[in-house]
């Protein structure tokens, strides 16, 4: 959850990124990525979803999602260190790379 709180608190006043967010319903948002984090990272199976669904139709380009891993990355930096932070931002990447691929958007 710190990681995830801490991340969101970035994306939500960060000049490119807060627009696209401006309208999530945080208080619903939140625990749908904690149990999508969780489930990435330690095999916990909560996350039930399909995690582009949201996305598509999104006003985003491969700017968004450079920024997005940019803070991504400060975040996790931030607050860990060691294999399986180095992980958690490598599997950040290979989303936003599958993300990116099936909206049409070149990196």
């Amino acid at each position: 959850m710190q990681l995830v709180n801490a991340f969101y608190d970035k994306v939500k006043i960060d000049p490119l990124l807060g627009g696209v967010f401006a309208r999530v319903n945080w208080e619903s948002h939140l625990p749908v990525m904690y149990n999508f984090w969780s489930s990435m990272l330690l095999g916990d199976q909560s996350y039930r979803g399909t995690p582009l669904r949201p996305h598509l139709g999104l006003p985003v380009d491969s700017s968004h999602f450079r920024q997005w891993l940019k803070l991504f990355d400060e975040t996790v930096d931030e607050h860990f260190a060691g294999m399986k932070a180095e992980e958690v931002k490598a599997r950040a990447y290979a989303i936003a790379g599958v993300f990116q691929h099936k909206m049409g958007i070149k990196s």
